[in-house]
């Protein structure tokens, strides 16, 4: 990391600790989507699937890792999911849409409750920098939230904190997603903080110094819309980055 961005990422990091010693902001608080019908039967079907048998893996994200139910023609990703996790005991908590806040409520809300997984991979933030378009300094605070939550109700268990992940939506989201894997490198990377491992994938999208479309499935929509969401390409290529650690939380063979 070249001097100035850790640099800045340690301001990011002072101010965000500075901010949270004063009134959290949106980023880092619960706040519920429950009322919308499909995100309150998918949060009541996932409290029942949670107890349904063991759990030694659970994701908690947004639409990325909600996508790997996705399973369709020309964007099927139950192979990927298969291949990694089909038998691993493992538990989707994507939700499509949500912010760090919403993330914080579900945890809040049971969804990780009476589980002892070995190994917590998260991924949220891309929603923090679109409609709501919340600060770097904010979401950072939001994803620190996430992981104490996860902490206290989870003690025993690895967690897998991945940076954000890049995009194509404006240079502004560009900028901010950076700043924000910055910071978390700064707070998180190197094992600073007990129990958490910070993993960035962001090189893993990359070809040329420039972002790699062809690793999205958002540009081959009709009409196209601009890269967020990894294909089944993208999300293996996301899988391979995270095994060695998961695999050495899980105690199994490498997958």
């Amino acid at each position: 990391m070249a001097a100035a961005a850790v640099s800045r990422a340690r301001w990011l990091l002072a101010a965000a600790l500075l901010l949270g010693a004063a009134a959290p902001p949106p980023a880092a608080v619960p706040i519920s989507r429950d009322t919308l019908p499909w995100w309150h039967a998918r949060h009541t079907a996932k409290l029942a699937e949670a107890h349904q048998g063991p759990v030694d893996l659970v994701f908690l994200g947004d639409s990325i890792t909600q996508d790997y139910e996705l399973s369709e023609p020309g964007l099927d990703f139950a192979p990927v999911w298969q291949r990694f996790y089909g038998g691993r005991h493992a538990l989707n908590l994507g939700f499509k849409g949500d912010a760090t806040s919403h993330l914080i409520w579900r945890l809040k809300h049971g969804e990780i409750d009476g589980i002892a997984p070995k190994a917590a991979v998260i991924l949220i933030g891309a929603n923090n920098l679109g409609r709501l378009h919340w600060p770097a300094a904010d979401t950072v605070l939001g994803i620190a939230a996430v992981v104490d939550e996860v902490r206290k109700r989870l003690p025993h268990t690895g967690i897998v904190l991945l940076g954000v992940l890049p995009s194509q939506r404006s240079d502004w989201a560009t900028e901010t997603t950076n700043t924000i894997n910055a910071a978390l490198a700064a707070r998180y990377g190197g094992g600073r903080a007990a129990g958490v491992s910070y993993i960035d994938v962001s090189q893993r999208f990359m070809r040329g110094g420039a972002l790699d479309t062809s690793l999205f499935f958002d540009p081959q929509k009709t009409p196209p819309d601009p890269a967020l969401h990894p294909s089944p390409a993208g999300q293996t290529l996301m899988a391979e980055a995270i095994e060695p650690l998961l695999n050495k939380l899980l105690g199994d063979r490498p997958h």
